[in-house]
């Protein structure tokens, strides 16, 4: 971490004020991810009552898990290059609708096959939901002022568990867990008409403007950059994480340490709380060193990389110690842990990407991270399935993750030098942050 007066990849000379409204805006797209991770719980709050309905094998809940990821990388991608040209607000719009319909048909008697389609067609929308955020954001926001709303963003994961799961559970006990399918389907659908009122396009850039201005670089080398593939490998371990919490946490909380439904929803807030002071720390801290003139390899790249690695570290203590409080608290600070990565990858890469083309670079990054939610939950249930005893089994699971997650973070620091990316990989020996300024992307 070196100092200097001005930080590469940081250009202070043309600094904006950040436009009116733009708060309103972040706001908004911190609901939307709220709605977008209270949509990913659902399946593993209800986890054991889906199973005992239906009769599923640990397999087939792994399987159906996974399929929430089926086409989420493919619709990322897809629609990253759409918001290149399109409107970020409409792209939105139609996301959101999406989401809701696709939890309707769980609200009466459903087989697993619509089940597993249902969830498919959820995480078809839901794929490019982030990363349409970021870039949305992103022409609210110059450069040197994105950590923090990147981080109120990315709260809203861990805000959308924190709010959902105690409504959601309370349905699941005293109702019935097709009925929290459908509490989500009329929030998604309020929160469409939210937006519809309220959402705007940022001011601060014409893509269309800015890129007949600005050099392009090939997708070849943006997506080949040191920086972007540390970025990848880096949240591809947190999201292994993320997943399993997602999918088997609260099964983990009922079938390996023996709590009932209800004390399990509880419990399954801890690690999104912790999540959440994590991800706020970072952006707070990232913007503090830009400010006293740390290096974004610094600020964001080894500030993001170094929580992976303790994380990883303090997960594979966790068949070491005896059932319990000691075990959840390990469980809780290692998986959260991983937070960190998401705050500064998406300011990372939009450092070095020209605007015209940073919807999509944002949205394949994405893309291929995600591609750990489809596998993870699948080798959790295969691990879990044939195991001589569910905890066994769950200790295997999370030793696994603990191997990826702390290698991501080693890879993460080796990789991840976004303040001397741009000018790399525009072959010229000018100073990072002159490019930055000669170009301003927003």
């Amino acid at each position: 971490m070196t100092m200097q007066p001005t930080p590469k990849g940081i250009s202070k000379g043309i600094s904006k004020d950040t436009p009116k409204g733009a708060w309103k805006i972040t706001f908004l797209l911190f609901l939307f991810m709220v709605v977008n991770f209270a949509d990913k719980i659902v399946v593993g709050l209800a986890g054991v009552p889906i199973k005992t309905d239906m009769g599923l094998t640990q397999e087939q809940f792994g399987t159906l898990g996974s399929s929430f990821f089926l086409l989420f990388s493919i619709s990322a991608i897809v629609v990253g290059f759409i918001v290149n040209r399109a409107p970020t607000r409409w792209v939105l719009l139609i996301l959101a609708v999406i989401w809701a319909l696709a939890q309707f048909p769980m609200i009466g008697t459903v087989s697993f096959t619509t089940l597993v389609i249902c969830r498919i067609i959820l995480g078809a929308g839901e794929g490019p939901a982030f990363s349409v955020a970021a870039h949305a954001i992103y022409k609210w926001f110059p450069d040197e002022k994105r950590t923090l709303p990147t981080a109120i963003l990315s709260q809203g994961s861990a805000f959308g568990v924190i709010l959902a799961v105690p409504a959601l559970n309370w349905i699941i006990v005293n109702h019935s867990w097709h009925h929290a399918f459908g509490a989500l389907g009329i929030v998604g659908l309020l929160w469409a008409v939210a937006w519809f009122a309220l959402g705007k396009e940022g001011p601060l850039v014409s893509t269309a403007a800015v890129a007949a201005n600005e050099p392009r670089i090939s997708y070849w080398k943006l997506l080949t950059s040191r920086t972007f593939v540390g970025c990848v490998i880096a949240t591809f371990g947190a999201y292994w994480a993320l997943s399993l919490g997602l999918t088997w946490f609260t099964s983990f909380i009922i079938e390996g340490l023996g709590f009932s439904q209800q004390q399990a929803g509880f419990i399954s807030i801890l690690p999104w709380i912790f999540g959440a002071t994590i991800v706020i720390l970072t952006g707070w801290i990232s913007q503090l060193m830009l400010a006293r003139g740390f290096t974004t390899r610094g600020a964001r790249g080894v500030l993001g990389s170094v929580p992976l690695v303790v994380g990883g570290c303090i997960l594979a203590l966790l068949p070491h110690v005896a059932p319990g409080a000691l075990m959840i608290a390990l469980l809780v600070v290692g998986s959260g842990l991983c937070g960190s990565i998401y705050v500064v990858c998406p300011p990372m890469l939009g450092e070095f990407t020209p605007v015209s083309q940073r919807g999509a670079v944002i949205a394949i990054y994405g893309a291929l991270y995600t591609i750990s939610g489809i596998l993870a939950p699948m080798v959790m249930g295969n691990v879990i399935q044939h195991s001589g005893a569910a905890l066994a089994g769950y200790m295997t699971g999370f030793t696994i993750n603990a191997a990826i997650m702390a290698g991501s973070g080693v890879l993460g620091l080796l990789l991840l030098w976004p303040n001397t990316e741009r000018a790399r990989l525009t072959g010229s020996s000018q100073p990072a942050g002159a490019i930055k300024g000669a170009v301003s992307p927003t």
